[in-house]
């Protein structure tokens, strides 16, 4: 079993890809439909529905890759080289995307969409997975993703520091988006190189048989008690966070009439609470036990944002503790609901003898998705309600009335439900115990089901 405490240079090694990962995400969902809309001239609503509709068609690439993870048997491990086969990709559609000049169109923007979902997919799905080799402990793990997350939240913190950073500098001649796609452009290798020199991988018994691929398999998967509440609670805590994050912009400046660089600032305060948070999150599941941890976290966030609509408008001191508030519980989603998706794979190994973490972590990943495109897809009700994003002045007034609603109920609501779906959650820290006993007994029983590192073979999932 693996449940020793990893070190801190080992946790920080695996925490790296995250950072350009993140600083990648951060810009997908608050920065870049903005710049293609409101800079580089595309219409917020085709913009909104490329957005969405690529990420929707990455959804189905996820569970086929889960497979091939699953089936990977390389002798450097099974996750550890596609992170470095979609870290190439991540480079070149993020240098086309970021750097794009007035006069792309459409189907530009959908091709390199689709080449940059495809290897952040590979990245986040292999990474994430890896993470649960590194201890079979139940509370190790709420730390292993703490430190995942804690390198998510640097990672945004840095990319949104960039552009004031870079605003400083006088002599600066990239600045906004592209300075950003450098920035992600550069540290991707880095990151990624040190994660694959430092950390490790172990090897886990499992059963000598490759499972069968098929939509009623998977569809068993989701429906799986554990796995449905942790896949609905992800859902939830994704499109909620999501919208806030799409509309984080267009709400604070238009609506509550702060500049650009206050509005900027105070995303940046978001995110440093993020990072107070994970390991406070870390240190409740502990205590409550991961599931209540989090119940907690969606209920705080909820209540502050059904306060935000009466913070002070153009007053940013009234506005941060609101912030403040908002981003301790941001971390708690990505540190512990990876945390239980590694315990219910144990508990699907138990059940079935198969390890399906990749196929359980592009499930999650799927969710994930979902739950951002869903967000994205908020641009596409503010078109249909007149607002414009070259112009929000001129936008219609139900607009400004439905980018208020949107930005403070919407994500509360989502919330608050993921909070009711995780109250009947049922893998506790003493029933993945039992479940942790029963596995050690088998694998003590069966050593000849280890996976020999000689192997490196990638089985079909066809096969």
């Amino acid at each position: 079993m693996q449940s020793q405490r990893r070190s801190s240079w080992v946790m920080a090694a695996y925490a790296a890809p995250s950072l350009p990962l993140a600083a990648l995400g951060l810009p997908l969902v608050v920065y870049l439909p903005n710049h293609y809309s409101a800079s580089l001239g595309l219409s917020v609503s085709a913009v909104g529905a490329a957005f969405l509709l690529v990420r929707l068609i990455d959804i189905l690439f996820d569970p086929v890759f889960g497979t091939i993870l699953d089936r990977t048997r390389w002798s450097a491990g099974r996750f550890r080289p596609w992170l470095s086969i979609g870290a190439p990709m991540i480079m070149l559609a993020t240098w086309m995307l970021f750097l794009a000049q007035p006069g792309v169109g459409l189907g530009y923007l959908w091709l390199w969409l689709g080449v940059l979902y495809g290897g952040y997919s590979i990245c986040i799905l292999s990474h994430s997975a890896w993470g649960s080799t590194l201890s079979e402990d139940y509370n190790q793990r709420s730390r292993i993703y703490a430190w995942w997350q804690s390198g998510n939240v640097v990672g945004m913190i840095l990319v949104l520091v960039l552009p004031v950073a870079l605003a400083a500098i006088p002599q600066a001649t990239i600045r906004g988006v592209p300075a950003m796609g450098w920035f992600i452009v550069l540290l991707t290798p880095l990151a990624v190189g040190v994660a694959l020199m430092v950390v490790p991988e172990p090897q886990r018994a499992v059963a000598s048989s490759v499972h069968k691929v098929s939509l009623k398999a998977y569809f068993d998967l989701i429906r799986r008690p554990t796995i449905a509440r942790i896949l609905f609670a992800d859902l939830l805590l994704h499109i909620g966070p999501g919208v806030a994050g799409a509309l984080f912009f267009f709400y604070f400046e238009h609506v509550k009439g702060y500049s650009k660089t206050e509005a900027e600032t105070l995303l940046l305060i978001y995110f440093i609470s993020a990072i107070v948070g994970a390991p406070i999150w870390a240190v409740a599941a502990k205590k409550l036990g991961k599931h209540k941890a989090l119940m907690a976290a969606a209920i705080l966030y909820a209540a502050v944002q059904f306060a935000i609509p009466f913070v002070p408008p153009t007053t940013i001191w009234a506005a941060l503790p609101f912030l403040i508030a908002a981003g301790l519980p941001y971390s708690s989603a990505g540190v512990l609901l990876r945390a239980m998706l590694a315990d219910a794979g144990d508990e699907e190994r138990l059940r079935t003898g198969q390890d399906r973490a990749g196929t359980l972590y592009a499930i999650l990943t799927g969710t994930i998705k979902v739950g951002m495109g869903i967000a994205v897809g908020s641009f596409i009700i503010l078109g249909w309600m007149g607002f414009n994003a070259q112009n929000p002045a001129a936008s219609a007034p139900i607009a400004m009335r439905g980018l208020e609603w949107m930005y403070a109920a919407l994500p509360g609501g989502f919330a608050l439900l993921a909070a009711w779906v995780l109250a009947r959650y049922p893998l506790t820290e003493a029933r993945h115990a039992e479940i942790r006993q029963q596995l050690a007994q088998i694998d003590r029983a069966a050593p000849n089901a280890q996976v020999s590192p000689a192997a490196h073979v990638v089985q079909s999932p066809a096969e």
